[in-house]
């Protein structure tokens, strides 16, 4: 049985209200894994932005059979998590890494070539707690601060660049590293609320970057179906 860890920051966790891509990665996987897997991780809540803190369970389908597991923060990134990977891992004993992170970093504490150093950091923290861990990457994706801060977005492009460089280097064939593609189509206008943070149309495309990596590198699950962004 393969156990999945979504791994992320403000975009990962959700808020109040939301589904999060973290549901409509389960049910993608519900219905194209063809074998028993979980959803694991050592949160379970969404950010409440009316208290400021990750303290809601107000998720947008209330299916008790979604797994709300996680490891996700709002304002966390590399810098942030990969001091508890190892812990988590261990703890949840995670096959599968399922992130998203660097947006934070970039934003607020690291340059690009730092944060890919604690992207090194954190894979081999992850690798400490299971020697064959298997992780799928999520490059910084389109949001508003790119598109009106040219220096900003040279670092996204860069840390992009390294974030591929550093996938490479460290794939290893008993613990393998997958960079997925930016989103297919992935527009700030249409598919986030304010130019960062996901709607359903983001979700399903963020979910789907992550299934077609999968899919495509290691034949888990099938290409993302079309027809899950019809239920809601």
């Amino acid at each position: 049985m393969l156990r999945f860890m979504p791994v992320g920051d403000s975009m990962t966790i959700g808020s109040a209200g939301e589904h999060t891509w973290r549901y409509r990665m389960w049910q993608h996987l519900r219905a194209t894994h063809g074998t028993p897997f979980q959803i694991v991780g050592p949160r379970e809540t969404l950010y409440d932005k009316a208290t400021g803190a990750a303290d809601s369970y107000e998720y947008a389908d209330q299916d008790p059979g979604f797994p709300r597991a996680h490891l996700a923060g709002w304002g966390e990134g590399w810098y942030h998590l990969s001091p508890l990977i190892a812990d988590a891992v261990r703890t949840s004993r995670a096959d599968v890494l399922l992130v998203s992170l660097g947006l934070i970093d970039l934003g607020f504490y690291t340059n690009a070539p730092q944060t890919s150093e604690n992207v090194r950091a954190f894979v081999a923290e992850a690798r400490s707690a299971n020697p064959h861990i298997a992780m799928t990457l999520l490059p910084v994706i389109p949001n508003i601060r790119a598109e009106s801060d040219a220096s900003f977005a040279r670092e996204v492009t860069l840390f992009n660049d390294l974030l591929a460089k550093t996938t490479a280097d460290l794939d290893e064939p008993g613990s393998p590293l997958l960079l997925a593609s930016l989103p297919h189509g992935y527009d700030i206008h249409t598919d986030t609320y304010d130019g960062t943070h996901p709607n359903a149309a983001g979700e399903h495309k963020l979910a789907a970057a992550f299934a077609e990596a999968m899919h495509q590198g290691w034949g888990v699950g099938a290409p993302y179906d079309s027809h899950l962004a019809e239920t809601t």
